[in-house]
């Protein structure tokens, strides 16, 4: 299974981190003196507690980076449920080359799995009522495209990539341009088609629409709140709710008829998952 990310060079990213890991002298000095050179050995990946998978090709990335011979066979499809003891990958090959790719590997299926397992759980939640769930830009610096692909894994959708592909006025941008209807005319004439404007207060409501926002950020309100929100908007533009949101508290927010709840904390906060590679004998 090959997968593809628009705009990240999975080869580029594979070979840093292996750099990193094996430092400047490019050398596992563990294998390197403890493994013999002609050693082979098959080592299964296993799911320790039910998850989502992702990142299993790029692991596969990793071991043939160091062994270009080597097996790979892939036990479980991006985005699938599996069971805790589940099998989801096998490798047979060099196992100096093995040994030395493993942490790498685990680390990213243990990360992407872990965000693609606490998405799964939000939109669980949310299931039914319409509401879409929409990840942010709360990730780690270079590792925004895989966290969002893993957002995706999980069920969710993507919210703006970066800060290039939409306007997004929050309360800093319209203290320092004086007020929310200056804000958004400015995003207007420089020609920006989506423009969403984050609205403390409803009070901010007609004004952001008046001077042109397309879409509606309903930041830290309460159900009873939002859903008032959501009368007054009254379908012109998309709503999202976003501030605040937990596993507990999402689907009160679903059923005020948001059209979106933006998360931050499936991708800033999600623990990785316990995923384990144990080596036998080939």
């Amino acid at each position: 299974m090959h997968i593809s990310i628009d705009g990240f060079d999975i080869g580029q990213f594979v070979a840093a981190t292996l750099a990193e890991d094996l430092g400047p002298d490019a050398c596992d000095v563990t294998s390197q003196s403890v493994i013999p050179a002609d050693a082979h050995f098959t080592g299964v990946m296993d799911a320790r507690h039910d998850l989502v998978v992702a990142g299993l090709p790029l692991a596969e990335a990793f071991f043939r980076a160091l062994d270009p011979g080597c097996t790979v066979d892939l036990l479980a499809g991006e985005g699938q449920s599996v069971a805790g003891g589940t099998d989801i990958l096998r490798v047979s090959g060099k196992a100096r080359a093995l040994l030395t790719a493993e942490r790498s590997a685990l680390n990213t299926v243990q990360h992407l799995s872990g965000i693609a397992s606490l998405t799964r759980q939000y939109v669980d939640a949310i299931a039914g009522t319409g509401a879409v769930l929409l990840d942010t830009r709360k990730t780690i610096p270079g590792m925004r495209l895989l966290e969002k692909y893993a957002t995706r894994m999980g069920g969710g959708q993507n919210h703006r990539m970066g800060l290039w592909d939409a306007a997004m006025i929050k309360d800093n941008h319209v203290a320092v341009a004086g007020d929310i209807g200056e804000a958004v005319r400015r995003a207007v004439l420089a020609g920006i088609e989506k423009i969403i404007v984050e609205v403390d207060h409803v009070e901010q409501i007609e004004p952001a629409l008046a001077a042109g926002a397309t879409h509606l950020l309903l930041d830290n309100m309460a159900p009873a709140t939002l859903r008032g929100a959501v009368t007054l908007v009254g379908g012109r533009v998309p709503c999202e709710a976003s501030g605040g949101v937990t596993l507990e508290t999402i689907r009160a927010i679903a059923e005020t008829g948001v059209n979106y709840i933006s998360v931050g904390r499936i991708t800033q906060s999600a623990p990785p998952a316990d995923v384990g590679l144990d080596f036998m004998a080939g």
